[in-house]
């Protein structure tokens, strides 16, 4: 969680007597504090152009600045700030008179409060290291004896490093014979003649001031012996028995033995009374012990043996660690007391030797006061009963062989009241169950009392979840939505008080809703992670989704190439590869806080290629094993490897599949192929797809051998009857297994003949010519080539070349099985007149004539072929009532054999097809009149026609009741058909008859005339515009109403719905629901009321613009109903420019011959509406129409009609 804004200064309340941190704020005075100055030494490089040396501190009133040089007051040359006041601190020496400032400084930072010191800051302004010009005589010794060639490098400033080289810069070689120590000089253990040389330079290199320095060169003249005598060993360096060796803790400690001797001796190392430390190293040839960061328990005696054929020489070295001088507890600290209370400074150091320890007083030595107050008791300076003037800044330095050092501590005796650093009315957020740390940083003294309180009172930070904290904040853990608020910081001591107003807001926490899923992607297409978050609205500007891959945070990039894109919290990663698959991490966050979820992300990809193929004979050179390490699946287990193999003398360059093997397997065993050049390779295969093939092996060549195999797949052919066509699938090339392949082609007669014939041809094919007639013959194909046959070949059986049939079938008979379909039968013919592998029998027939018309002559050929060997068939689609003609013959792949004897039959009389004709006319209220015509095809004599009628509901058009009449007469075209009901719809159906039934029905629709109208319109209540149906109850079954809504208030009484319907017979209403309750009725009607009520409301608003209308313009409005012939009981029939239902009406009439129309049910409402007509409080209507009207529900008339609403 982040919290909102950051820790104020952060503020250390002076504590009770003793040594405690203290950080005051720059508000009050207090002395100086150095807060940062240069640490020596400072060197002085020769390409340097200045050295700067700073002092920087910090106090009320500002500090000034002094220095002093080696203890005496010291003017810098060049101040930064204004030399007339010294305030600034940091002063610059310029190269040209640099040698002149060499010395220790020292800067002190004063104001009126107290003085603060430096460390000595040491100044070095080295000069170029050189080696003096001398002469040097040669070095003349014996073969066997030592040499030292000292090197003696001058004095420099950091690190160098020191070679012995030739004049033409060759490095002196150097092992366990000749070495260099730590001080850079040569050592010979013992001559040899290859030592004698003239330029032995001795080359020094000063990184740090980037020089290096050359010795004058140094001759060596070996004398060479007959046989150098063997030495007893000495050492070299170290001289004498025993070397003290101090060195400072942390430092390394280098010990050296270099002996001399004949032979070359060697160096061990031990240290007395113990083990070496695991540290150790040993160095230049064993003759350097090196232990680095040593500390006390590396001190005690270590000891170096040179040993040789000749004896042994020994040194000892007495190691003591020292230690600088530094603090035991830290330095001591600042301190803030009030008035009259003890201070005990106290400068714990340590150190080896024990350091000793200078006081000073604002930078001026202090001594003890045994009379006084102020008392310096060896480390601990003691101010008793201490005043405001005891208020200064004490140096305590502690100092030996090894350095120094210095601690500043500042002293304020004083009493304030609160200062509270925090500033006011600082808001802080913080979200639900997190925790939140608000400040109030107070300077005081004595220590002040802090308080915290939240809506005035104190007794709300005092539940478990509120924690005050030393410094003084107040810390809530687990926040609540209820902790907003505000909250008073009060801070109060014996001098005053002081308070300031922290402001919460507590948020709710950010939350992924929505976490990404693991995802297994193909490689190459896009990945989608989705992540969505929720958050608190008032971090929006803060909010941020952002994306991470192992840890890693995607970078985004709005470029056309980035392949990732971040929209509303989804990460697409475009054309996946390998290298994307990881845990992706989603975080989503505000300035508060973050919420975060992961995903892997799994690409598959093909496998990659095998690798390291291995070829091994088997049994035999034609059976090899191969073997493959199988690559990297990528997420998806391999199913199969792929063997592949090209050779070089058929297909070049030409790769074929030779195995397949399970994916778990990493071998096969190769079966091959002689006289062949062979390469293989594998690749593997996954559920992604087939992998990259792995690198082909060697060359592996077979050697040749006889064929393998036969041809297979052979075909016998007689495409003319005295010859018979033999092919075959050749073997392949790569199958050959040697040069000169051929095929043998042999034949016998199957049954008749002992000896086969053979034939070797080179091609696929073979034609054997001079036979019989479809005879039966038994053949084999071999191969073979120069290195010999192939197996035993498998014999087949085959046929020479066919010939037409010579036999026609006999016995033909025919058993009619209705008027359309019969059953023949034959005799088969004799197999051996067939001459050929029999196909089957044709069956043919032709119509010669009609039974009904002799007359009528018909020549209509078909036939039916039914292959096999069989004896019968069923031939279908004859014509009823009609004779036939029929013959079979036999067929074979070469053609028809003759025709048998023909079969005469007759087809018995079947039903008519449809008339071709039906109309219905001359529509009465009880009557219809069908006319229609003759079939076209009677299929016999016909003997009458077949009616069907059905009454048809016109709601539903579902069937009401059902009849049928046979009407007699071959001759008959229409029947009028009584009896119907009036104002009906009818489906009528007629069919042709003959003795063996009636054929398809032609069907009709027609419906009689409606009944006359009663002329009574019903009027319900009135229906209040909220409602969103109606319903009109006590109609009777089976009657045709036309049902009409007028808006009252309309001007002209507009008609704003019609339809006609009709209710349901008596006797269906349990199978249908009541017209009133249709669907389409209410749904009708809820629209009908919205209408109405805004058509209304737009007519009132009309009427009350417009006030009344004068006489003549009602006139106008409203005509006459008798100046147009009519009376209120009368109506007219709709004319094309009346309103029209919505579904066609049919006439509507009182006695037939009057026409009706909406106008006189429009006129009545007008004028019900501009008299005395009005709405009552239920919304009815009151007032009457003038004539026959009802009020109320509709009940049922005296006479029956439709009623028009």
């Amino acid at each position: 969680m982040r919290l909102a804004g950051s820790l104020q200064l952060a503020l250390l309340l002076a504590l009770s007597c003793g040594a405690a941190g203290l950080s005051i704020p720059l508000e009050v005075e207090q002395p100086p504090t150095i807060i940062t100055h240069t640490s020596g030494p400072v060197i002085a490089l020769p390409f340097d152009n200045s050295v700067t040396i700073g002092c920087e501190a910090r106090g009320n009133p500002p500090p000034e600045y002094r220095w002093t040089k080696d203890g005496m007051d010291f003017t810098p040359p060049h101040i930064t700030a204004d030399k007339t006041h010294h305030t600034g601190g940091t002063f610059v020496l310029h190269n040209k008179h640099l040698f002149q400032f060499q010395g220790k400084y020292r800067c002190f930072a004063f104001n009126k409060l107290g003085t603060a010191m430096t460390e000595e800051i040491e100044l070095m302004v080295p000069g170029v290291p050189k080696f003096p010009k001398e002469d040097i005589e040669p070095v003349v010794v014996k073969e066997g004896e030592p040499i030292v060639l000292k090197c003696d490098p001058p004095e420099g400033v950091g690190t160098r490093q020191i070679y012995w080289m030739s004049i033409g810069l060759q490095h002196i070689d150097q092992d366990d014979r000749v070495s260099m120590d730590l001080d850079g000089n040569l050592y010979f253990s013992n001559a040899l003649q290859k030592d004698s040389r003239r330029d032995y330079c001795c080359f020094v290199s000063f990184s740090k001031i980037r020089a290096i320095v050359q010795k004058t060169a140094m001759a060596v003249v070996v004398k060479s012996s007959e046989a150098p005598p063997a030495r007893i060993p000495g050492l070299l360096l170290p001289s004498g028995v025993q070397t003290e060796k101090v060195l400072l803790k942390g430092g390394d400690l280098r010990l050296e033995c270099i002996p001399e001797g004949f032979p070359t001796p060697t160096v061990n190392w031990m240290k007395l009374g113990e083990k070496l430390p695991p540290r150790t190293t040993f160095n230049n040839f064993g003759k350097r012990l090196t232990i680095p960061a040593v500390d006390e328990s590396d001190q005690g005696k270590y000891m170096c043996t040179a040993r040789n054929s000749a004896g042994e020489a020994v040194h000892y070295f007495d190691v003591i660690v020292e230690e600088p001088p530094r603090w035991q507890t830290g330095p001591p600290r600042s301190q803030l007391t009030v008035i009259g209370s003890d201070v005990h400074v106290k400068c714990s150091v340590g150190g080896k030797p024990p350091p000793d320890i200078t006081w000073r007083r604002n930078g001026e030595f202090f001594q003890d006061d045994p009379a006084g107050s102020r008392r310096v008791l060896d480390d601990t300076v003691v101010l008793h009963n201490a005043r405001p003037e005891d208020s200064a800044v004490y140096q305590c330095e502690a100092s030996s062989a090894h350095g120094s050092i210095l601690a500043n501590v500042n002293i304020m005796v004083t009493n304030v009241a609160p200062v509270i650093l925090t500033s006011d009315y600082r808001e802080y957020a913080v979200i639900v169950g997190g925790d939140v740390i608000m400040n109030c940083s107070v300077f005081s003294s004595p220590p002040p009392t802090i308080s915290w309180a939240k809506d005035g009172s104190p007794e709300t930070t005092k539940g478990e979840r509120f924690f005050p904290l030393q410094n003084g904040a107040l810390q809530i853990i687990r926040a609540e939505k209820d902790d907003s608020g505000e909250y008073v910081c009060a801070a109060f001591n014996m001098m005053g008080d002081s308070a300031v107003t922290a402001v919460l807001d507590v948020k709710d926490p950010t939350k992924i809703v929505a976490p990404p899923r693991d995802v297994q992607i193909v490689s190459g297409t896009t990945a989608q992670l989705m992540c969505q978050a929720e958050h608190d609205k008032s971090l929006r500007s803060t909010f941020e989704v952002v994306w991470r891959k192992d840890g890693e945070e995607i970078p985004l990039s709005f470029e056309e190439n980035s392949r990732y894109v971040v929209d509303d919290g989804m990460l697409q990663i475009m054309n996946v590869n390998l290298s994307d698959q990881g845990i992706y991490s989603c975080i989503a966050r505000t300035l508060l806080d973050e919420d975060s979820a992961t995903a892997l992300l799994t690409v598959l990809d093909v496998p990659d290629a095998p690798r390291n193929l291995q070829l091994s004979e088997l049994q035999s050179p034609r059976n090899v094993s191969l073997s493959w390490v199988p690559g990297i699946d990528h997420n998806s287990s391999v199913t199969e490897f792929i063997v592949e193999y090209e050779e070089s003398q058929w297909e070049p360059g030409r790769w074929r599949e030779l195995q397949k093997v399970p994916g778990n397997q990493a071998t096969a065993e190769l079966a091959l192929h002689g006289h062949l050049n062979y390469q293989f390779r594998v690749y593997a295969v996954n559920a992604v797809g087939p992998g990259p093939p792995s690198e082909p092996t060697e060359r592996y060549k077979t050697p040749p051998a006889a064929p393998d195999r036969n041809p297979e797949n052979i075909k016998i052919h007689g495409h003319l009857p005295h010859q018979m066509e033999i092919s075959w699938e050749p073997l392949l090339p790569v199958e050959h297994n040697g040069p000169g392949l051929e095929y043998k082609v042999s034949y016998r007669k199957l049954g008749l003949e002992d000896h086969w014939k053979d034939h070797l041809v080179k091609r696929h094919s073979f034609v054997v010519r001079n036979t019989s007639t479809f005879v039966p013959y038994e053949i084999g194909i071999q191969s073979r080539n120069s290195h010999g046959w192939g197996p035993e070949p498998n014999v087949v059986t085959g046929y020479s070349g066919e010939d037409v049939p010579t036999a026609a079938p006999q016995d033909v008979a025919v058993e009619v099985i209705n008027a359309t379909v019969l059953r023949v039968s034959w005799t088969p013919v004799p197999p051996a007149t067939v001459r050929g592998h029999l196909g089957g029998y044709n069956v043919h027939w032709s119509r010669k004539r009609s039974l009904l018309n002799p007359n009528r002559v018909f020549d209509d050929r078909q036939s039916l072929s039914f292959p096999g060997k069989r004896s019968n068939a069923i031939v279908p689609g004859l014509k009823p009532f009609a004779e036939y003609r029929l013959t079979v013959n036999v067929f074979n792949k070469k053609g028809n054999g003759p025709n048998s004897d023909p079969v005469t039959f007759n087809t018995p009389e079947g039903v008519p097809e449809q008339v071709p004709i039906l109309t219905a006319s001359n529509s009465q209220k009880d009557s219809v009149l069908l006319v229609w015509g003759p079939p076209l095809e009677a299929n016999g004599i016909l003997v009458g026609f077949l009616l069907k009628y059905h009454l048809i509901n016109e709601t539903t058009l579902e069937v009401v009741d059902s009849r049928e009449m046979n009407i007699t007469g071959a001759d008959s075209t229409q029947w009028q058909l009584r009896g119907l009901e009036e104002g009906s719809l009818y489906r009528f159906h007629v069919s042709a008859c003959t003795r063996a039934g009636c054929g398809p029905p032609l069907a009709q629709e027609s419906a009689t005339i409606a009944p006359e109208r009663d002329g009574y319109w019903w009027i319900s209540e009135a229906v209040n515009t909220s409602q969103s149906f109606h319903v009109i109850d006590g109609l009777r079954p089976g009657t045709v109403y036309t049902v009409r809504i007028m808006a009252k208030g309309l001007l002209d009484n507009a008609s704003i719905f019609e339809d006609v319907v009709q209710t349901r017979v008596k006797g269906v209403e349990s199978q249908q629901s009541n017209f009133s309750t249709h669907g389409w009725v209410i749904g009708t009607l809820c629209a009908v009321a919205l209408l109405t009520l805004v058509t209304l409301m737009a007519c009132f608003v009309r009427r009350n613009k417009g006030g009344k209308y004068a006489v003549k313009e009602k006139e106008d409005l409203h005509p006459d109903v008798e100046s147009q012939g009519m009376n209120d009981d009368t109506f007219c029939e709709y004319s094309d420019s009346d309103e029209k239902p919505l579904k066609g009406s049919s006439l509507c009439s009182l006695n037939g011959n009057d026409t009706v129309g909406d106008s006189v049910s429009r006129d009545s409402l007008v004028d019900y509406a501009d008299g005395e007509g009005e709405f009552n409080e239920d919304g009815s209507f009151i007032g009457e129409y003038s004539g026959p009207r009802h009020r109320g529900s509709v009940s049922e008339p005296n006479r029956t009609g439709p009623v028009v609403a």
